[in-house]
């Protein structure tokens, strides 16, 4: 048990120092990006650079969210502040929503008017564009909390964005067709938008609720009354704080004779199943046969649920 919190402990530091890593790499390219802009005299690159600074500021609130979140429970927040974290990578993908949203109404009204662009100008900060996002990438690669996994978007956005400026630049370098330019930027938008909005399916399954799509609580349940021998195991309940720590509450029937040293031996075995499947915070009521609810829950039935 000690080894899993020891290792929770780890791994959120390194999530929390990827995403500073990220946002300062992040802000410093967007300051840099905004004069080549005006540099280049690019539409594309300056409004690339108002995309940036959104990227930055909603890095900036993942990074504060994500330390935020490692507070652990107090009066106010009973379970801790993990979902902080989950509020972040929210915050984030409507971010990124608008963000493209924003670029897709820029580049759609240049596939009808092309305009030309300073293309020396623009390799330069592509290159540069590359190798800063694709280090903050990098670092964030291993990452496993949604929270990083959207800002990892956010940068794989933008390092494709860059390698598209380079392509276009080498491109019109050679041949005078400043129409690939907004065209590639349309279909690069459109795939981070099918990305986000997964990702997005996946923070309001998490934030209402849903059991863990890797666990079912018939079989939970079933193995419970397996392994324990209870008479009946029922109003069980999955959910995960931000989609890595998973807690239940189950209700147990056992038989009236049942001794004080056995219930004990029963509540162990359950946690000991339930942290097999990572479930570390585990709540057992138990309920004697003879109790009121006797003719309750051998009828309960799933209801049908939309998701």
């Amino acid at each position: 048990m000690e080894h899993n919190h020891i290792h929770h402990h780890d791994h959120h530091h390194d999530g929390q120092e990827n995403i500073k890593t990220a946002f300062l790499l992040n802000i410093s390219f967007t300051l840099l990006e905004i004069i080549g802009g005006l540099w280049t005299n690019s539409m594309a690159i300056l409004s690339d650079s108002l995309h940036d600074l959104g990227d930055s500021l909603s890095l900036g609130i993942s990074w504060y969210l994500e330390k935020y979140s490692k507070k652990g429970p107090d009066t106010r927040f009973s379970f801790g502040y993990a979902r902080f974290s989950l509020l972040g990578a929210l915050i984030n993908s409507i971010i990124l929503i608008v963000g493209t949203a924003l670029i897709l109404a820029k580049s759609i009204p240049r596939i009808l008017k092309p305009e030309a662009v300073n293309t020396n100008g623009m390799m330069i900060l592509a290159i540069l564009g590359i190798v800063m996002n694709g280090a903050a990438v990098l670092r964030l690669r291993e990452g496993t909390t949604l929270n990083e996994r959207v800002v990892l978007w956010h940068l794989m956005e933008d390092v494709l964005g860059w390698a598209v400026v380079l392509i276009v630049s080498l491109i019109l370098m050679f041949i005078d067709i400043p129409i690939i330019d907004p065209i590639l930027s349309v279909l690069i938008t459109i795939y981070v938008l099918i990305n986000v909005w997964k990702n997005l399916k996946e923070i309001l399954y998490v934030l209402l609720q849903g059991v863990p799509k890797d666990l079912s609580i018939e079989e939970i349940e079933r193995e419970i009354m397996e392994e324990t021998g209870v008479i009946f195991v029922y109003h069980t309940h999955i959910w995960s704080l931000e989609g890595e720590k998973n807690l239940l509450s189950t209700h147990i029937i056992v038989k009236d004779d049942t001794k004080r040293e056995e219930i004990i031996e029963i509540k162990q075995k359950i946690r000991e199943l339930m942290l097999k499947k990572g479930i570390e915070h585990v709540t057992v009521e138990i309920e004697f046969e003879s109790e009121n609810y006797k003719n309750k829950y051998y009828d309960q039935q799933p209801d049908n649920v939309p998701f």
